[in-house]
């Protein structure tokens, strides 16, 4: 008996990636294959199996990538082949989305479905620019309305007259037709004067909101070539804005923020700098591989018990040894007997996650920091296991061996240039979307020299941040300019100290 498919019709929100529901980011990891639109954030098409086949069905511009037929044609035809589909759609499948056209194709076809509801643009985008769609103080009636009906009908369906008594009205899609909105409008009995506000590319960092009012919001919108995608809200409320603007006055709101750390170890970074409004930009310069031989690091695996301490300097040591040590057949109770010393927080967390206590961190997150807190130690004669990255300063062994330890520094992993294509950022910071570049090691900067090119020259406005002094020295060394530096050498250290330099600065002005 063949595979029974099945078609998820997804909402996945309207562009910020933590608005789609627990319910859809579920049905989207089932998938093997993923049908998407082009307002659908990259970022939840990440969420899909590393086995999943993509396949872009989006609409810029009004050029369809895959006409509305193809897409229910290739629905119907993957469900058929016994694969489990999610057709992933911006705002609520339901709402303007053509979802139930879709949906009515998989009835005739005989094909299981469910429909995941997803958060409307009407709702999330208003509120994201700070403008409650009903309150008590103003109106309790509301009207979602397209902007952009089906072109082949005779006439519109829409009924100005009884819309133009309502409250609060919502247009979707209506960018285009504005002039037409707001005059009919006008001529059906809806104040001039009544408050108006265009938002572009709402719920992302790339929000743009023009307020105004019914007799003029068009004229302010064709000045500043205001374009799609946009909905247009109508009605007293928008006033509210002035007092509820929250997502647009972020500190790192609409800042383009560079993260050129490896791409497995920034989601962190990127999650708390999406939380501060900024526009996550990832540029990986370096990716962390296995070193090209693990005869020293088995070695020291294999004589584990004569060590006294072993000093993690990174989250990579911690993970690339645990991996080792597992594949050699060994676990954690070999350890058992041995003290941990960990630079810095997060490496103590990953290893600490794995039930194994640290003993030491020392206040200062950097190599020195260790020889420094070891002075506090009698550590004659012990034997120190240095799990660590090929290329590494040798602060930490020679300072250990002048208090008279003996250390082993092995080869845990290597770090090497990610290979990304230097046309990519280019384009980006061409287009004026890059604002800051951030630096988190000194392998970071030397590949970033090497992909980009050592006679590359950037631009006077982007602000180059990084952590600590050795990050910092190698910025300089390759003839860069360090305008952030965080002292306390933590990633959400360098996010606290990105947001307090921007919030010094003027806030970008979007009325």
């Amino acid at each position: 008996m063949e595979k029974q498919g099945k078609v998820y019709i997804i909402g996945a929100g309207p562009g910020d990636p933590g608005l789609i529901t627990v319910k859809g980011l579920k049905c989207l990891t089932e998938a093997d294959v993923v049908i998407y639109d082009h307002l659908v954030s990259e970022e939840i098409i990440r969420q899909a199996k590393e086995s999943a086949r993509l396949i872009y069905a989006g609409k810029k511009g009004g050029a369809h990538t895959l006409p509305q037929e193809e897409i229910n044609r290739r629905l119907v035809e993957e469900a058929k082949q016994g694969h489990i589909v999610a057709r992933v759609k911006g705002g609520d499948p339901f709402i303007f989305g053509r979802g139930g056209e879709e949906a009515e194709t998989l009835v005739h076809a005989r094909i299981p479905f469910e429909v995941v509801p997803g958060v409307s643009s009407a709702v999330a985008v208003p509120a994201y620019a700070g403008i409650p769609l009903t309150h008590r103080g103003y109106t309790s009636t509301l009207a979602f309305v397209t902007g952009h009906e089906d072109p082949t009908k005779d006439e519109s369906d829409i009924d100005w007259k009884t819309l133009a008594g309502i409250g609060t009205l919502v247009f979707l899609m209506g960018v285009k037709n504005l002039r037409q909105i707001t005059a009919n409008l006008l001529v059906h009995g809806k104040h001039a004067d009544t408050p108006a506000a265009l938002i572009r590319r709402g719920t992302t960092e790339d929000q743009e909101t023009l307020t105004g009012t019914l007799s003029d919001i068009s004229r302010i919108a064709e000045g500043r070539k205001f374009s799609p995608p946009a909905i247009l809200v109508v009605g007293d409320v928008v006033t509210l804005r002035s007092v509820l603007n929250w997502f647009e006055t972020k500190p790192l709101f609409g800042k383009g923020i560079v993260i050129t750390r490896p791409e497995a170890q920034a989601e962190e970074f990127a999650g708390l700098l999406h939380a501060e409004g900024a526009r996550v930009i990832r540029f990986p310069t370096i990716k962390i591989v296995p070193p090209e031989d693990y005869h020293d690091l088995d070695l020291a695996i294999g004589r584990l018990s004569r060590y006294q301490w072993i000093i993690f300097t990174s989250a990579n040591g911690v993970s690339f040894f645990l991996s080792r040590l597992k594949e050699l057949g060994r676990d954690i109770r070999d350890m058992k007997d041995i003290r941990i010393c960990t630079i810095g927080p997060a490496t103590a967390a990953t290893i600490e996650d794995q039930g194994i206590r640290v003993d030491l961190v020392p206040e200062e997150f950097i190599s020195e920091g260790v020889v420094k807190a070891f002075r506090e130690f009698d550590i004659k004669d012990n034997k120190v296991l240095l799990p660590r990255a090929e290329k590494a300063r040798d602060v930490i062994p020679e300072g250990l061996a002048m208090l008279g330890a003996k250390v082993d520094a092995v080869t845990a992993y290597r770090t090497v240039n990610s290979g990304k294509d230097k046309s990519e950022l280019d384009t980006l910071i061409h287009e004026g979307k890059v604002d800051v570049i951030t630096f988190t090691s000194p392998s970071t900067v030397t590949n970033f020299v090497e992909i980009m090119g050592r006679e590359y020259a950037i631009p006077p406005h982007i602000k180059i941040a990084c952590i600590g002094p050795v990050t910092e020295a190698a910025v300089k060394k390759a003839n860069l300019p360090v305008d952030i530096i965080q002292e306390r050498y933590t990633i959400p250290g360098l996010v606290d100290t990105l947001a307090e330099y921007f919030r010094k600065k003027p806030l970008k002005n979007k009325e």
